[in-house]
């Protein structure tokens, strides 16, 4: 009697070829998801920890003011902090109090912007530093246009030039609303003013100088956190003793 040899035929091959990519696919899929989760996990830490640094930083100082500071991180360049001390309305009619909200801003690995944000809580206003803020509000009020169309009808210019402007570097207040001083500066030199113009600016608005945030951003992302220029940090100036807290009452009494 023959003996017949049996063998897998090319149907019983391919399909075990199938089944093997597939799983192999399935298998590198998961690698990969697993890579870039540990990639952005890491990229999220350093971002926190660069916020942590800023507010570490900013709470062992004498004294604070109000202003607005950014910068890329020297050691993770990908990376943009921004670090804000502003007053606002304490809850439940407890006054002013001062604050400082520190932000790192990364892409993560699906080239989404994610944003780390801390704040820290940090003495309450007293009755004289309230007063100025209300007078400053007061005087900042006749300056403050809301609206981007707004700024374009007082500018005489259209939209797309205020979106130039912004890019540019053109200050605008921390709600958004442009400034008029501002787009008066801009629009009186094609876009483009000098530092010694900006500086100029400010010393004949006084009243400007704390509230207005860095406009332009070379990468855009939410939080609205603006990449510095090549040489570093950069601020916003304060106004001159509007928010100057004296060493003695700078504590950390709470975070969000």
């Amino acid at each position: 009697m023959k003996k017949r040899r049996y063998a897998f035929t090319l149907v019983e091959t391919m399909a075990a070829v199938l089944i093997l990519a597939f799983t192999t696919t399935s298998v590198w899929v998961v690698l990969e998801r697993c890579m870039l989760s540990a990639a952005d996990s890491a990229q999220r830490m350093r971002a926190f920890n660069i916020a942590r640094e800023n507010m570490e930083k900013l709470l062992a100082a004498d004294a604070v003011e109000e202003k607005t500071e950014y910068g890329i991180s020297d050691e993770y360049p990908d990376i943009q902090w921004q670090t804000t001390v502003e007053s606002f309305s304490g809850p439940m009619a407890s006054g002013m109090w001062a604050r400082a909200v520190y932000s790192a801003e990364y892409t993560d690995a699906a080239g989404e912007t994610q944003t780390i944000e801390l704040t820290s809580w940090l003495t309450k206003l007293s009755k004289e530093q309230t007063k100025q803020l209300k007078q400053r509000d007061e005087q900042l009020a006749e300056h403050i246009v809301e609206t981007e169309q707004q700024a374009a009808e007082y500018a005489g210019v259209d939209v797309g030039d205020i979106a130039d402007w912004v890019a540019n570097g053109m200050p605008r207040t921390q709600d958004g609303g442009y400034l008029k001083p501002w787009l008066d500066l801009y629009a009186g030199t094609d876009g483009n003013p000098t530092e010694q113009d900006k500086q100029t600016l400010l010393e004949n608005y006084p009243e400007l100088r704390g509230v207005s945030a860095p406009g332009g951003k070379k990468t855009p992302g939410p939080g609205g956190i603006p990449q510095s220029p090549a040489e570093g940090a950069d601020s916003v100036p304060p106004i001159p003793g509007d928010m100057d807290i004296p060493p003695d009452i700078l504590k950390d009494i709470g975070r969000e």
